[in-house]
């Protein structure tokens, strides 16, 4: 038996009133989307903004979008699970949705983050896309998943918007070392430790790299020339921005999604091999899980 701050993770919902039967149980749980793809650079007319973290929606320590933590949701006996995880966006690609499904829940569906601006204007995501350069606006991020991205000032694109964090401008020398940067994703304590997920993908500018955003972003191409640094996988970072050189140059593809659950008693049969510490099943890539 365990106790969360939102629940007694592990015990029969009957047991405090809940109308669902004795094989009923809180989870906690996070679902990660995949990150947006970092904007193209091309030398005629602009650098890459960077790719949005994917949509972050979790029980324990924080959500995204600074919203509020999500409700445990209700894991019934012999029900089966099934779990997908979101494929990071190529460059100028939204990154795909990350879910948990079940008969007898709402589908809990973080969505994926948005691509940053290039040849293609920055799409809303679960965070928003970074915009590429010349005064172009950042898009926005979903409620409760994430942030919107940076907007591009001069020859500076946005950095994508992070699960805690707005990416910042491409403007200098407001933002000194922050110029461009992702936006910071968010951490959480389900996995066992703290983890950081979700983070932006760094912007192109011509001044300075594009730092990534701190939970699995991407930096920007080096000045000069360049490709975006693709988000690190099952972070659901977004991709950073390409800078612009004699050509194009494609930013880094977003990082995939990931999805932790916790129900407090160990399942009877999973499929997609997730990793298990304890009560906790890791999954970074799609299946099921049936208790």
């Amino acid at each position: 038996m365990r106790f969360d701050k939102r629940g007694l993770v592990g015990t029969a919902l009957s047991t405090w009133g809940f109308p669902t039967g004795d094989n009923a149980f809180y989870a906690n749980y996070l679902v990660v989307a995949a990150g947006g793809g970092g904007g193209q650079g091309d030398n005629t007319a602009y650098n890459g903004g960077g790719g949005g973290g994917g949509g972050l929606r979790c029980t324990k320590d924080a959500t995204g979008g600074g919203g509020s933590l999500e409700t445990l949701f209700s894991v019934a006996l012999g029900v089966t699970y099934t779990v997908t995880i979101g494929l990071g966006g190529a460059t100028n690609t939204n990154g795909n949705d990350s879910s948990i499904a079940g008969s007898n829940i709402t589908t809990i569906t973080s969505t994926g983050g948005g691509r940053g601006g290039g040849a293609n204007q920055s799409a809303v995501g679960g965070s928003g896309g970074g915009a590429k350069n010349n005064n172009a606006t950042g898009s926005d991020g979903t409620a409760s998943q994430g942030f919107a991205g940076g907007g591009g000032v001069g020859a500076g694109a946005g950095g994508g918007g992070g699960a805690s964090q707005t990416g910042f401008s491409g403007s200098n020398p407001v933002n000194g070392a922050n110029q461009a940067k992702g936006g910071n994703g968010a951490a959480t304590t389900i996995s066992g430790s703290s983890v950081t997920y979700a983070g932006g993908g760094g912007g192109a500018t011509n001044d300075i790299t594009g730092l990534a955003g701190a939970g699995g972003g991407g930096a920007s191409g080096n000045v000069g020339g360049g490709a975006g640094v693709a988000g690190t996988v099952n972070t659901g970072g977004g991709g950073g921005g390409g800078n612009n050189n004699g050509g194009f140059v494609n930013g880094g593809a977003g990082g995939s999604g990931i999805v932790i659950i916790d129900a407090g008693l160990v399942a009877a049969s999973t499929t997609g091999s997730p990793t298990l510490s304890g009560t906790i099943y890791t999954f970074t890539g799609s299946g099921t899980i049936t208790f």
